[in-house]
């Protein structure tokens, strides 16, 4: 009589057993992949929490220039339909310095940094309405330059470099060039248009990523930065140099030498709000 009962059931049994084992070995699996996936979060976590970002403001200390127009002198058809500046020394309505540099200094009395990867990234470099756009540039080594002229006129971009092999580049309308970047160089170096000499602009070429050049609000971010540890820092404004600057919030002095300070940043965030840039000339 068990038999009986029984044999209908040994149909049912199997399969039964079947997808327990399924469903015990994909429940293993996901306890195996979520352990994979808390893992990873934990060392990425462990990554960032040794890296610093720096935030900072420059504003300028004494009244804004005004705008010191530029007659142009050549090809005046084209290049004199637009507006043009000289550019070393831009502020904005509410006082912020536009292409204000700010990188970690590793040349000579600087800071020891491990061997960064190249990114080989390309930065685009326009002749564009009779002046150069960007004005400044930051590349890592190992990037490459596309210097390009959209304008209707004839272009030449002079590279004055000094690691990297010097170039004097003739750039017909519409056309471009590209320029390999293997070397850093030791401050940003100029770049001119000999054929309009009031076009200038600058290329810093770093041995790591760790720069950023101020917008027009004179805001700039630096991401990435080795936290934990007395870094020298490198501050650049085009039309000169200052001693020190003023944190605004608080008016404490930070002093400077060559430009260069020093910071020991956190990890995480590290917002040193605003500073004041005195007049210069």
């Amino acid at each position: 009589m068990v038999s009986e009962f029984l044999s209908p059931l040994t149909h049912l049994i199997a399969p039964a057993i079947y997808w327990l084992r399924l469903f015990l070995e994909v429940t293993a699996l996901k306890k195996i992949a979520l352990g994979l996936v808390v893992t990873c979060i934990s060392f990425a976590n462990a990554a960032l929490a040794e890296t610093a970002t720096l935030k900072v403001r420059f504003v300028y200390g004494g009244e804004a220039p005004e705008p010191v127009a530029i007659t142009a002198d050549n090809d005046k058809e084209f290049c004199g339909k637009h507006d043009l500046f000289v550019e070393d020394l831009i502020v904005g309505e509410d006082g912020g310095i536009k292409n204000v540099v700010l990188s970690v200094f590793t040349g000579r009395g600087g800071s020891k940094l491990d061997k960064q990867a190249p990114q080989k990234k390309t930065h685009t470099l326009a002749n564009q309405n009779c002046r150069f756009e960007p004005h400044i540039i930051i590349a890592q080594a190992g990037d490459t330059l596309e210097v390009t002229n959209p304008d209707d006129v004839t272009h030449n971009a002079k590279l004055n470099l000094i690691g990297n092999k010097e170039q004097n580049l003739t750039i017909p309308p519409k056309q471009s060039v590209t320029v390999e970047l293997p070397n850093p160089e030791p401050a940003p170096m100029p770049v001119e248009c000999s054929i309009h000499r009031w076009m200038q602009s600058k290329l810093l070429v770093l041995d790591h990523p760790f720069g950023a050049i101020s917008d027009e609000t004179g805001a700039l971010t630096i991401e990435g930065i080795p936290a934990g540890e007395e870094l020298i820092f490198r501050l650049y404004l085009e039309k000169g140099s200052v001693d020190e600057l003023t944190e605004k919030e608080s008016g404490k002095k930070i002093e400077m030498k060559k430009m260069r300070l020093e910071l020991k940043l956190k990890p995480g965030m590290n917002d040193l709000g605003t500073w004041v840039v005195p007049e210069y000339k």
